[in-house]
């Protein structure tokens, strides 16, 4: 006999493990199929995130887990449109007490003049997501912007102004982990150099791509070969904090 369907309203009130929830931009969001294969680090994550958690909990003799990854990241997005067009409150109605929220924004606030001085209106709109997610029961995680790939030179050169800094600053005040994916992906570009790095984002030239006859020359949006980078990168960073709360014996 195969169950019903829940009815309409009626929301889901337990799961295996609680899960990882992904708030932020299209360098995050799972992209659309007619953009194959530009693709968000989000859409990529769960994978090398449970390869890493499931190491860690055999090695400390703990049950292994399976943590999904839902992930609400919209191309476009800022901290204020993410709370504008309810994304935001539709995270927090798939959530759980215990689960994981990352948060990753700056690169559109960059460009909307009401939210152009991170230190007022962006700062404020991630610190409300904070209160938000702990009045929950949520953990939240600041994660600083993913650079875009530019160079003066050999030399990659920062692409986000202060945001960086202040995706830093609320965390410590908040006093919440924050993953700092500028330098990381910045470091990466530079190991890479300026025609190794082409490799990680969206460019084809004319005629070599079905769905980019024209070409494209993207230096924001990642391949898959760079979201799954990238992914790999934060699920390094973010299975330790997840075997933390398992072995301290809260949900992971």
């Amino acid at each position: 006999m195969v169950a019903a369907p829940p009815s309409p309203g009626r929301t889901m009130t337990a799961r295996a493990f609680p899960a990882v929830l992904l708030g932020g931009d299209s360098t995050v969001a799972a992209c659309p199929a007619h953009e194959t294969p530009m693709s968000g680090w989000g859409a990529h994550l769960g994978a090398p995130l449970n390869m890493y958690l499931g190491a860690g909990l055999a090695e400390a003799g703990l049950p292994p887990r399976v943590v999904p990854v839902l992930n609400t990241a919209k191309g476009g997005a800022t901290t204020a449109s993410y709370r504008a067009e309810g994304l935001w409150d539709a995270l927090l109605a798939a959530s759980l007490p215990g689960d994981t929220v990352l948060l990753q924004f700056g690169h559109n606030d960059q460009k909307e003049p009401r939210t152009l001085a991170s230190r007022e209106g962006f700062s404020a709109n991630l610190s409300r997501f904070i209160a938000d997610a702990r009045g929950h029961g949520l953990v939240p995680i600041l994660l600083s912007s993913v650079e875009r790939r530019r160079f003066d030179g050999d030399r990659p050169v920062p692409t986000h102004g202060d945001y960086p800094l202040a995706t830093r600053d609320v965390a410590l005040r908040e006093g919440i982990e924050c993953f700092d994916l500028t330098s990381a992906t910045r470091q990466l570009h530079a190991e890479l150099g300026p025609e190794e790095s082409r490799r990680l984002f969206t460019q084809f030239a004319p005629g070599t791509h079905p769905l980019y006859p024209d070409g494209i020359a993207d230096d924001t949006h990642y391949s898959f070969f760079g979201a799954s980078v990238v992914a790999a990168m934060v699920a390094a960073m973010l299975a330790p904090v997840l075997l933390a709360q398992a072995r301290a014996g809260s949900p992971a």
